[in-house]
């Protein structure tokens, strides 16, 4: 897999999940465009409320898929604005990042010392739920559809010390999420996980990204060790006054 094809997958994904064109992610930097919510197959299995909204940019264009009371606020609101000011609107309710590996640059990192991995792969993936503390890499509600995949385990002297998750947002893209114990930070431990992961997703040809909130630093910061550089940005949870929460 090249770098080019990755991105052409993100955005096929992208265009099914906001009922939008692939080539809507490309177009000139302060354009919008709308798109009404549409539940087409293949979408990521996000779950969505009766008030459902998602912006998206991937550097250029942004792109606002929603149900019909809330397209229409949004592209009110969203006249005569630029494309960074959209996401500083008053009722964005935090951003989420999403990051895919820079194939070209991705570092060696070394193996913490000490510590015993295991690579939890699908038909073991039931036992996870049994390790606590690990909600960014594990998957604890069993009625959400997005459902981990596969993970990696890191161990020392018997008990949990951090944990890497896939999660299969489609079968073409997974996500990554990771969960060290305050005990076990500042050895390198959540940087070899993540990049042990992404290693095995991309063994599979298929799309590894790495997601965080905007004002996690200390998670950027694993990302950008690993080799993960910004792909594109999503608004975390959107609220307007009156009308349905999510």
């Amino acid at each position: 897999m090249t770098t080019r094809e990755m991105l052409k997958i993100v955005r096929e994904q992208l265009a099914v999940d906001l009922n939008c064109q692939p080539e809507d992610f490309s177009r000139e930097k302060d354009s919008f465009v709308f798109a009404p919510a549409k539940d087409n197959p293949g979408r990521r299995p996000f779950r969505r409320g009766k008030q459902f909204f998602e912006m998206v940019t991937m550097g250029q264009s942004i792109v606002v898929s929603a149900t019909p009371a809330r397209l229409e606020y949004a592209r009110e609101q969203l006249a005569g604005r630029q494309r960074d000011d959209a996401f500083a609107l008053p009722f964005i309710r935090g951003h989420v990042l999403c990051y895919l590996p820079d194939l070209d640059h991705r570092p060696c990192i070394a193996q913490p010392q000490g510590f015993a991995y295991e690579t939890i792969r699908q038909d073991q993936i039931d036992g996870l739920c049994d390790l606590q503390g690990f909600p960014n890499a594990i998957q604890y509600d069993d009625s959400h559809p997005v459902r981990n995949v596969m993970a990696i385990v890191a161990g020392l002297d018997g008990d949990v010390a951090g944990v890497a998750g896939a999660f299969g947002w489609s079968p073409v893209m997974w996500s990554v999420g990771i969960d060290v114990l305050p005990a076990y930070r500042g050895n390198g431990l959540a940087a070899y996980l993540v990049n042990t992961l992404t290693d095995e997703i991309l063994q599979r040809n298929i799309v590894p990204v790495y997601t965080t909130a905007s004002s996690n630093i200390a998670s950027q910061r694993v990302g950008y060790r690993v080799g993960y550089r910004p792909a594109w940005m999503s608004d975390r949870k959107l609220e307007f006054e009156g009308e349905l929460r999510n």
